[in-house]
């Protein structure tokens, strides 16, 4: 009796967990109410749409998105579009959504960094010395990657993969994948740090890292994790 009881509390957990997908699917491919489809942003796999920069949400951690829709929803995490989306679905469409996008796979490939639309300037054309002195420093390749790697401990600043791991493929709940998301999405996010418009998460950690960064070192780092890919390699 004991045995059938278990099985079929197990039966019922796995219907009520299949439900709960279920219904995030549907709200991802279709939307409910005046909330349009994720997938319109966010791509039809969750692989996001590097171009508009909007981010993957494939295979990151239910707890992770759930505690995003709910800053977008109470507005510490500002965003035009995502606020109001955010408000507008309950406290069970967002778990069942980020169960759904949880579920899915990371991306195969990484994303490329986006290739300049401005045509080039006439050689003829010099820029002036005040635009000299408001156009950020450059910086080689490899500091998107020491700054990965190594950090700064100068400047008291820890490399990005000792938080989110190798490769920046996430660790735990806390610390969200940044390999398979563009260079557009993490260098805005790393300026929302900067400027105070999204939490700084986990025990204050990413406002304090972010305001270390010049303007070019979050490009190099941004650069850096859009190229790497999501997936371990097998």
């Amino acid at each position: 009796m004991i045995t059938g009881w278990r099985v079929l509390g197990l039966g019922l957990g796995w219907m009520l967990s299949a439900s709960c997908l279920a219904d995030g699917a549907a709200i991802a491919k279709a939307g409910v109410g005046a909330v349009p489809a994720c997938q319109t942003c966010h791509g039809p796999a969750g692989e996001g749409i590097a171009q508009a920069g909007f981010p993957r949400l494939a295979s990151l951690g239910a707890p992770y998105l759930q505690r995003q829709l709910a800053a977008f929803a109470d507005g510490t995490r500002v965003s035009d579009v995502m606020m109001p989306i955010a408000k507008a679905l309950s406290v069970a469409d967002r778990a069942e959504v980020s169960a759904y996008y949880a579920a899915l796979p990371a991306p195969a490939a990484p994303n490329a960094p986006a290739a300049p639309n401005a045509p080039r300037a006439p050689t003829a054309v010099l820029p002036t010395a005040s635009a000299l002195a408001l156009a950020p420093a450059p910086v080689s390749a490899s500091v998107g990657s020491t700054l990965a790697t190594r950090g700064r401990w100068a400047d008291k600043l820890p490399a990005c993969e000792q938080c989110h791991g190798p490769g920046g493929r996430g660790v735990g709940p806390d610390f969200p994948p940044l390999a398979g998301q563009s260079a557009t999405y993490l260098s805005n996010q790393l300026t929302a740090w900067q400027t105070g418009t999204r939490p700084p998460g986990p025990m204050g950690l990413m406002a304090v890292m972010a305001k270390k960064l010049s303007e070019a070192e979050v490009r190099a780092v941004a650069d850096l994790y859009t190229t790497l890919p999501a997936r371990a390699e097998r």
